[in-house]
């Protein structure tokens, strides 16, 4: 049997077909009209998913089920959308309309969550049961994993890892309060520090490369720069390290997943940020001696995880 995985995006709609491996066969995209109404994005969507049978010659009878990753907030055991900021969806019942177009089952998951299932997948360890999965991107994202399912929290809205503080009265978050994980964690809270580093140290490498991008940072600027063997780069990163460890570790004490994996665009610095952030985990984290010890790793899917563990929620 074949499964479809579609990640919904504020900007763009991905659609693809998933083998019983968790590998995509077969994957395509259009732009997502977030303007519009609910039916009509479900239109698109169901377009798009044609069009992947169709490339395919798969027929619908092949298709066990259709899952939905969407950010906001989701009532997964219904199938609506009860609330996405970025496409303007209010109450959408997204699984309702779309077995208008197709007579299989459709679920719909929170986007984070969905990207959780497909690295829990992905992972291919019979020891792992419960999971931890982070995002370090605009924002930081988080899904859990418990006995090999998502949890979501009694609303849909739980495993907001990025919004637990890390520094009471700190940085300004998009939440609203002030110094949340994602305020420091993030690749948006790095080029924030990155950039006004560049100011106060004028004659850094930092300065000098921000300076050629036209006076903007990188998630990739400071660790750029500690490679090249600049102090203030070395200094940023090592404190970005210590806000994404800190984070961690709060996760461990309180979860004690057998895993935690990184996700997103920051984690393509692999064991560079891997590494370090392992190594502040070990000294950190509660009874690291005496209880189990949570594996870290690196996320193995990328942007396609989102696909996979949406594709895997009729699995």
């Amino acid at each position: 049997m074949m499964y479809v995985g579609v990640d919904l995006g504020g900007t763009g709609i991905k659609v693809g077909l998933v083998n019983e491996k968790g590998e995509i066969t077969y994957k395509a995209s259009c732009p997502t009209r977030a303007n519009e109404d609910y039916t009509v994005i479900a239109k698109d969507m169901a377009e798009l998913i044609n069009k992947v049978l169709t490339d395919t010659n798969t027929k619908l009878e092949d298709v066990k089920s259709i899952g939905i990753g969407s950010p906001g907030s989701i009532d997964d055991k219904n199938g609506v959308i009860l609330y996405a900021n970025n496409l303007n969806l209010h109450n959408a019942p997204f699984a309702d309309e779309l077995k208008k177009h197709f007579n299989v089952p459709v679920y719909i998951s929170n986007d984070a969550n969905c990207a959780a299932l497909g690295e829990f997948f992905a992972l291919d360890d019979e020891s792992v049961t419960d999971l931890v999965a982070i995002t370090l991107g605009t924002g930081v994202g988080g899904g859990i994993i418990i006995n090999k399912k998502i949890f979501s929290g009694v609303n849909g809205v739980g495993a907001e890892l990025g919004h637990t503080v890390i520094c009471v009265n700190g940085e300004d978050c998009s939440c609203g309060r002030k110094g949340c994980w994602e305020a420091y964690a993030s690749a948006t809270a790095l080029i924030r520090d990155t950039e006004k580093a560049a100011k106060e140290y004028p004659d850094s490498l930092v300065a000098k490369m921000v300076k050629e991008n036209g006076g903007k940072g990188s998630g990739k600027t400071s660790f750029d720069a500690k490679r090249a063997g600049d102090d203030v780069g070395k200094m940023l990163v090592d404190n970005y390290v210590q806000y994404v460890a800190e984070g961690i570790v709060n996760i461990i004490n309180s979860l004690r997943p057998h895993a935690v994996v990184i996700g997103g665009g920051i984690s393509k610095e692999g064991d560079n940020l891997l590494i370090p952030v392992k190594e502040y985990v070990d000294k950190n984290v509660y009874g690291i001696k005496e209880t189990h010890i949570t594996k870290l790793s690196i996320a193995k899917l990328g942007n396609d995880a989102g696909i996979v563990g949406a594709a895997f929620l009729g699995k």
